[in-house]
């Protein structure tokens, strides 16, 4: 079995503050990536997923000869950022492709999918 990505995308106006509880749009997303978790659990295919915070609370460190800086906020400047990730086990791309199709209509927003170099 291969390993692959898939990655969550949001739009840069999404940011889930967990301090703050959330709105029903929210909590029915959650509910929907909650079953989409216990299938990929249920069927062998999950590894490890996460939800991240937004962009804004990005680090970047970049090389610079045997120093590094360090900047705060996202790596690339634009209106999309990864937001979460599965690291699943599949079979094929088209396996794959099939998780990230359920998990894209959970989480009511784009999916990426790459696979994973074999180690």
């Amino acid at each position: 079995m291969a390993h692959y990505l898939l990655s969550v995308w949001h739009d840069d106006e999404v940011e889930y503050d967990p301090t703050v509880p959330p709105t029903d749009d929210m909590q029915r997303m959650f509910d929907q990536v909650g079953a989409f978790n216990e299938e990929l659990q249920a069927k062998g295919a999950w590894v490890f997923a996460g939800g991240l915070y937004g962009a804004s609370s990005a680090t970047v460190v970049r090389p610079d000869g045997d120093q590094v800086s360090m900047t705060d906020g996202p790596y690339a400047e634009t209106k999309e950022y990864m937001g979460g990730f599965w690291i699943i086990d599949a079979p094929d791309l088209d396996t794959a492709l099939d998780w990230a199709r359920r998990g894209a209509i959970a989480c009511e927003g784009p999916v990426e999918v790459r696979p994973f170099h074999d180690a």
